[in-house]
């Protein structure tokens, strides 16, 4: 295949970027999206270029670090997929593709696809953990949790935290990730002790990173690689309004 690509090139959070074009000739269809960037980045350095600077880790489709806007949209065609499992089967012999990063005020630019989601940390830190004695582990049946409980508070925590709720998002909001996070522990009888305090230090957090209010078009659901339900923004937000009334 021969593909020519239009990337975005940013040398660093306080330069101005913009798409410059490449072209990859002999590519693999059976390649996927990473290692034909892999493969430009080698003909750069042979030509003595830069690289380009793009986010991965597990290339499995579980850390959640390789996204980025692949024509328009977020970890491309494909849906239920990341970037990393995209295959260039996907696209046709002399296509022209467009690569940006994820868009968010919450998520600055470091270099060229390479974004800040640090924001997602803080969420986190704010409340997405429970709070136990450490030692020896406990007996696993000691809390008998019911299977389709299990099962829901799994679904929640299937959320890899790639930003593509953030991304697609016309206000550029967090909620789909945050309510995830909030709703697997919630549904656990570990997670019950702090959850009034969880919810309210999560969202609190959440809106002090610069993320928008939610949208209601569920464009975050559709897009998702895991597909995390909009379901759990209801909950969240349930949540957050007993722990509002409850509070002392």
């Amino acid at each position: 295949m021969h593909i020519r690509m239009k990337i975005w090139r940013q040398e660093s959070g306080q330069d101005t970027g913009k798409m410059l074009d490449y072209e990859l000739a002999d590519v693999n269809p059976d390649m996927s999206f990473l290692e034909m960037l892999d493969m430009l980045n080698e003909q750069l350095l042979e030509q003595g270029q830069r690289a380009i600077e793009f986010d991965h880790d597990c290339r499995e489709g579980i850390c959640g670090q390789c996204g980025m806007m692949i024509n328009g949209r977020a970890h491309g065609p494909l849906k239920n997929t990341t970037t990393c499992q995209l295959h260039m089967r996907s696209f046709r012999d002399g296509d022209t593709i467009y690569i940006e990063p994820f868009r968010a005020t919450a998520f600055p630019v470091k270099c060229d696809l390479k974004i800040d989601r640090s924001a997602f940390d803080r969420v986190i830190q704010a409340g997405g953990y429970i709070s136990v004695n450490t030692g020896q582990a406990p007996e696993a049946n000691s809390i008998p949790i019911g299977h389709p409980v299990a099962e829901a508070a799994f679904d929640a925590a299937a959320c890899i935290g790639c930003g593509a709720c953030v991304a697609v998002c016309k206000n550029s909001s967090a909620v789909l990730f945050t309510s995830a996070k909030v709703t697997h522990l919630v549904l656990l009888p570990q997670g019950e002790v702090e959850a009034q305090e969880r919810v309210r230090h999560m969202v609190d957090q959440m809106d002090a990173e610069g993320f928008g209010h939610c949208s209601n078009t569920e464009a975050c659901e559709a897009e998702c690689p895991q597909q995390i339900s909009v379901l759990h923004i209801a909950r969240m937000n349930w949540e957050y309004n007993k722990a509002q009334l409850l509070k002392k």
